[in-house]
């Protein structure tokens, strides 16, 4: 079945089966039709990278994916697809996962009544669902993109949603709705914008995607203090876009990364080690500054697959080579920074000390900047 109250249904029983949805939150999920936000035209991932799929194409497929349990791409590009056919090279815009859209407004333990920020309109469901259960004129949604902020307008008012979508840099919050007693954010960031500690009322929540440029994949519920701090810790596993003020990308450029010209040394630790844990990964990113890594599997008649390391913000780079069954693993770098050397010396620091959880991790927010500390405790 296609039809929206079936998926719908579907989706619920999901939610609820997997204990993502609270109660607080199932009329609204119940309540909103997702699929009036989702636009005309999504994109799909294939071997040819980010294809167009047309509602009028397809509608029954359209309207599968709306409510599936995945996220729904809704932009690429920054809104001017660069590939032919309107075919994407980078997810810029996306309908969260319902999964992890009712995780983060669990996590963010808003009641009726409360003033609520959200950072990141996207297609306006979440504003949607926010609007329902706190009520509309309770909430106010700023989006950087004119054409995003300008649908989810649309589909709000359509929708019977009017919820006030600011057309501006979440980074700076909204002034003119502070305080608040909430504050969300769909889009991840690397160090939590300043504007936002100071916008929510002391004792409120900030909940937002955090990362690094090595991780990016932790969900932070931030409690702020009357005197201007805020501390954070861990409460879920998320993937989300940065702030666009906040990106940090790099592409593997075969010609620029010449490996006849690298430092070669070996290693005995597995790239998976450092790359497919996620509390691995999560330490090495607190320790290992503006370095992102890229796995690119094996070609066609190649019997290796390599985990590149990149810092473009001094050129540096390494790759470790990975062959199914191998003690030892061959590395290149090259550049001003031992990136191999610096990642592995963390990954063997945070197996040293007991691998940590993500649970052990503190986030605390003054006004001299963002500090990250590992505790002996979890919350």
């Amino acid at each position: 079945m296609t039809d929206p109250e079936s998926l719908c249904g579907q989706m619920l029983d999901r939610l609820a089966s997997s204990g993502e949805l609270s109660s607080a939150w199932s009329e609204a999920f119940a309540a909103v039709p997702r699929h009036r936000f989702i636009p005309d035209t999504i994109w799909l991932t294939d071997h040819d990278g980010l294809v167009p799929l047309h509602r009028r194409e397809d509608p029954q497929e359209w309207m599968r994916r709306a409510y599936a349990s995945a996220a729904v791409v809704t932009q690429v590009d920054d809104g001017r697809p660069a590939g032919p056919g309107e075919r994407g090279c980078y997810i810029s815009s996306s309908a969260s996962q319902p999964e992890v859209v009712a995780l983060m407004l669990t996590a963010l333990d808003a009641e009726p009544g409360m003033r609520v920020l959200e950072v990141g309109t996207g297609t306006g469901y979440n504003a949607a669902l926010l609007g329902h259960r706190l009520g509309t004129r309770n909430v106010i949604s700023v989006e950087i993109d004119p054409d995003l902020a300008n649908h989810a307008h649309r589909s709000l008012t359509a929708t019977g949603y009017p919820v006030d979508v600011i057309t501006g840099d979440g980074a700076l919050g909204y002034p003119p709705g502070a305080p608040y007693d909430r504050i969300i954010s769909t889009a991840a960031v690397r160090h939590v914008p300043r504007p936002w500690v100071m916008q929510t009322r002391p004792g409120g929540t900030i909940v937002t995607p955090w990362g690094t440029p090595y991780h990016n994949g932790a969900l932070v519920s931030f409690t702020v203090h009357g005197d201007g701090t805020a501390v954070g810790h861990i409460v879920g596993s998320v993937a989300f876009m940065r702030l666009r003020n906040q990106r940090f990308r790099a592409t593997i450029d075969d010609e620029r990364y010449d490996e006849t010209t690298a430092r070669h040394t070996h290693t005995t630790v597995a790239p998976y080690s450092v790359a497919s844990d996620y509390d691995a990964s999560l330490a090495i990113g607190m320790r290992v500054p503006n370095c992102t890594n890229v796995y690119v599997p094996a070609g066609t008649g190649s019997d290796h697959a390599r985990l590149w390391f990149v810092d473009p913000t001094t050129d540096s780079w390494a790759n470790v080579v990975h062959r199914p069954g191998a003690e030892e693993y061959s590395v290149h770098q090259r550049g001003p920074r031992d990136l191999w050397d610096e990642v592995e010396t963390a990954y063997r620091w945070w197996r040293d000390a007991g691998r940590p959880d993500a649970a052990r991790w503190r986030i605390t927010i003054t006004p001299e900047g963002q500090q990250v500390i590992l505790t002996t405790t979890g919350p």
